[in-house]
């Protein structure tokens, strides 16, 4: 039997490649006699360009950027394709992982380290820029990494606007100082979430609250995001405040797609078709794949919702693993997956869950395949 283990990350605890040999590792303590391939996966979701990245074979270097709170850091940027393409982790420039609790503070952090490491990818001369957008502390619509890119951002009296609670204010913006290298560029946006930006199911009203927002600073960011859709339609024709995944990365997504006519796109499709999943897929008996939780929003195009789609095309089994398990969206679940294993004991603490994801997974792995053997 030949299996193929394609996990997405599980959120908080363990990336999908340590996901990936915890699984096999149960797996080769078994009885099952198999062969295994590891394929971690990833979904747009925060570490997405670096899996991406050793997929494709890039070299990446770093680069001095401003964090979300405008302090130097260093930050990643991967070159791939005979040099014509850049991969560019979000998260690495302007994460909330960058930030401890106490800090987060969406009315103050941008994504203008972001912005940088898109210049820098401009004097690295590719043709095409992958930026994957999850894992943001930002609710700025991408103004942090047009600002870094020369646009310009005021009030009704010409005042320069560079902070997301300020923007209830803005009134303008202007390309004056634009680098033109950014309009010669294919950029793609690869997001996990299919959020709008505006509304109730929108960028700050959804995610504001993990990055800080209380429900005060929601207002400030909904209105500031909607004078900048306002904006953009007015000048561009383009109407940014309800397109499907516009709401990722606080706004960036829309922002980008605006102004610069990015490419949104589902980032676990991409992915797989950029790696050549199905290649894999073809020569496996059963695929496995999970993440942290698996429940409805699995379902809306995350990680292993797609590694799933791609099993069942070529008509292979697929278990999908969870640290949690929505018993409400197991109806729906069950249709996409074969087989699902909740890896956690239901008692568990959220914190015993995380820290103990490595030994739970392999555990599961060992009792899949002596089920299986």
């Amino acid at each position: 039997m030949h299996i193929l283990v394609a996990p997405n990350a599980f959120k908080n605890a363990l990336d999908a490649y340590r996901a990936a040999a915890a699984i096999a590792k149960g797996l080769l303590r078994s009885r099952l006699k198999c062969t295994i391939k590891c394929f971690p996966v990833a979904d747009g979701g925060d570490g997405t360009a670096y899996l991406l990245g050793q997929q494709m074979q890039a070299g990446f270097f770093s680069v001095p950027v401003l964090d979300p709170l405008g302090r130097n850091i260093q930050a990643g940027i991967g070159i791939a394709q005979n040099g014509t393409t850049a991969l560019i982790e979000l998260a690495d420039a302007s994460g909330l992982r960058l930030l401890s609790p106490s800090r987060y503070n969406p009315l103050r952090c941008t994504t203008y380290g972001t912005g940088q490491l898109i210049q820098a990818a401009l004097e690295a001369n590719v043709s095409t820029i992958i930026l994957g957008v999850g894992g943001s502390a930002t609710v700025d619509g991408g103004t942090g990494i047009l600002r870094a890119l020369g646009f310009r951002f005021l009030d009704e009296e010409g005042a320069d606007l560079k902070y997301p609670g300020d923007f209830k204010m803005l009134a303008s913006y202007s390309d004056a100082f634009m680098d033109p290298r950014i309009l010669e560029k294919k950029i793609i946006i690869l997001s996990d979430v299919s959020n709008p930006l505006l509304g109730v199911n929108g960028a700050a009203t959804v995610f504001g609250p993990q990055k800080g927002a209380s429900e005060t600073d929601i207002q400030i960011l909904e209105e500031g995001l909607g004078r900048w859709a306002s904006l953009i339609l007015k000048n561009t024709g383009k109407d940014i405040s309800t397109m499907p995944y516009g709401g990722a990365a606080g706004g960036v997504a829309a922002g980008l797609h605006g102004l610069l006519n990015a490419q949104l796109t589902n980032g676990i499709e991409f992915f797989l078709d950029a790696t050549q999943f199905d290649e894999e897929v073809k020569h496996a008996n059963l695929v496995i794949t999970g993440e942290g939780s698996l429940d409805l929003q699995t379902l809306e195009g995350k990680g292993p919702f797609g590694v799933a789609q791609r099993a069942r095309k070529y008509s292979v089994p697929v278990i999908g693993m969870a640290g949690k398990v929505d018993n409400e969206a197991l109806p729906e679940l069950k249709k996409t997956f074969d087989s699902i294993m909740c890896i956690n004991d239901k008692n568990a603490s959220e914190e015993e869950m995380i820290a103990n994801t490595a030994v739970r997974l392999e555990m599961a792995g060992y009792e899949l395949g002596n089920r299986i053997a």
